[in-house]
């Protein structure tokens, strides 16, 4: 078995476990024993990520061009559905709200199937990317994206509850969402500002400078001033619920755009 192999069972693992979670919902209370295995069968599935990418990172020793399974779309896709799947587990653990797992768990799905779509040829590193810069800044990059994502679940949740009384009496109450909300975006923002770093860092090594306006690092700037105006608004002006919520979206919306949609602009980024 290959690791595209085992990214195969992954991520139709993911989607089996979101019908479990789907059908514990239908069928009983969150505190039923349907509930409790479909979230340990979401973490097995994410052990069976875990192996799948270290799986990837030993076969490209074998083929003697050894380098973290980080460097191409499809690689970043499965790193990041596996961020997204960690970032929802600790969420569970931290809150206890499964319904942002089952919220949760379509990205995750989407994320991870979007790769059967993309060249999985494990392909030596060219050398702008042969950097130790490079692990450290895409772990940073994609575990503060997670944050997001999780930080994004909840504002939706958010919204629709405080715009629906009959949906609104069957989500987590609103305190708690608020509280994911600005919680998943206080862990991610610090972890994005690190990852802007270490680009730069990775830049100037790269390329010769730190900073280039490039379509990714502008963009990169413009969500981590998105995140900063919604930790500014929390901290400063007191802002929660919807208005926060609304910003969390907006917040997330820049990080598709960063991640995907500068791909089809010329740049030094672009994954294509």
């Amino acid at each position: 078995m290959t690791s595209t192999d085992l990214n195969t069972y992954v991520t139709f693992g993911y989607l089996a476990g979101w019908v479990v979670y789907l059908i514990a919902f239908m069928a009983a209370s969150k505190d039923s024993s349907i509930l409790k295995l479909a979230f340990r069968l979401l973490v097995l599935i994410w052990v069976a990520h875990t192996v799948a990418i270290g799986f990837r990172w030993v076969e490209s020793y074998q083929m003697g061009i050894g380098h973290a399974p980080l460097s191409n779309l499809y690689e970043s896709l499965i790193f990041f559905g596996w961020t997204i799947g960690l970032a929802l587990i600790a969420a569970r653990l931290r809150f206890g709200t499964d319904l942002v797992v089952l919220l949760g768990l379509p990205l995750v799905f989407l994320t991870m199937g979007s790769t059967f779509l993309l060249d999985h040829t494990i392909k030596p590193l060219i050398p702008a990317l042969q950097s130790n810069w490079l692990v450290a800044h895409v772990i940073t990059c994609f575990l503060g994206y997670a944050g997001f994502a999780v930080s994004f679940v909840a504002a939706v949740m958010l919204l629709v509850a405080r715009g629906s009384d009959y949906l609104g009496e069957r989500l987590p109450r609103a305190q708690i969402l608020d509280e994911i909300v600005y919680r998943s975006v206080l862990v991610g923002f610090p972890l994005l500002t690190v990852g802007i770093i270490t680009g730069a860092a990775w830049a100037d090594s790269a390329w010769g400078a730190y900073w280039s306006w490039d379509p990714k690092e502008t963009w990169s700037l413009i969500t981590w001033l998105v995140y900063s105006a919604f930790l500014h608004a929390r901290l400063a002006r007191g802002w929660a619920g919807r208005r926060s919520a609304l910003l969390s979206v907006l917040g997330f919306v820049a990080v598709l755009f960063t991640y995907f949609g500068v791909n089809y602009l010329p740049g030094l980024h672009s994954y294509f």
